[in-house]
């Protein structure tokens, strides 16, 4: 079974596509995590003041600078209704989705890799009976040529991580607790927070546990294809059932 990169794009009721139509200066980024979207927008022109007004009720602003260089902002807002999304089309057409999103000029950018070319040719018949399409591309590629980063999704990384050992883990990673040598302690981590060292450490430890066990899969799908053995666990293991 092969895998193929199909790479489109489409006209689609969208607020950022209908923005991204009236300042075609603009270029917009989109990402969709668990249940929320950050928007990146760049500009290479001063941004006039109507489009800053518009991007002011997008969501909650992460980032805004404007000079010389031109536009850029970043901000969070609520995930839009997802029914019957484009989104949603692609996972029944077993086509995974490589974000981000990218709104140009009206249109929408995606790109989607799949595991068989007949799911690939009945999204695009799917997407052409609703709305304006125009595919760029649609090649074979091998598993080399999959971005690891596709992978791993962010939503998907974090699945039931509480808010609080996402704190604890964000904390001790910028204290430098996992540098070498390790610039501070548990200890020390915990006298940053208001609770117990015990109670701190719990948390660290299941948002240690549960984001290993998340990339997990994802782990094991990047170094499916490898051939070698830089540790010679294999040769060990051999060794070892002989021995037996």
């Amino acid at each position: 079974m092969g895998l193929y990169e199909a790479s489109f794009r489409v006209k689609h009721e969208c607020p950022y596509r209908e923005i991204s139509e009236r300042y075609p200066d603009l270029t917009i980024r989109e990402w969709y995590l668990s249940d929320c979207q950050v928007i990146e927008l760049t500009s290479p022109a001063s941004p006039a003041d109507e489009l800053l007004e518009e991007i002011d009720q997008i969501g909650t602003l992460l980032h805004k600078s404007v000079d010389d260089s031109g536009l850029h902002v970043v901000t969070q807002s609520c995930l839009c209704s997802l029914e019957d999304s484009i989104i949603g089309r692609f996972e029944q057409y077993n086509c995974l989705y490589q974000p981000p999103t990218i709104h140009r000029h009206g249109w929408e950018h995606y790109t989607v890799i799949a595991f068989d070319e007949n799911d690939v040719r009945a999204l695009l018949q799917d997407l052409e009976a609703d709305r304006d399409i125009e595919v760029f591309s649609k090649t074979a590629i091998t598993d080399q040529q999959i971005p690891h980063s596709m992978l791993a999704p962010v939503d998907q990384l974090f699945e039931d991580i509480t808010e609080r050992q996402l704190a604890a883990l964000r904390l001790a990673l910028e204290s430098g607790y996992y540098e070498q040598p390790r610039q501070t302690s548990l200890r020390e981590l915990a006298e940053q927070t208001a609770v117990a060292r015990s109670t701190y450490e719990e948390h660290l430890r299941k948002a240690e546990n549960k984001l290993l066990t998340n990339a997990g899969q994802f782990l094991r799908l990047v170094t499916a294809t490898s051939t070698t053995d830089p540790l010679d666990i294999d040769r060990i293991r051999q060794t070892e059932h002989a021995a037996d």
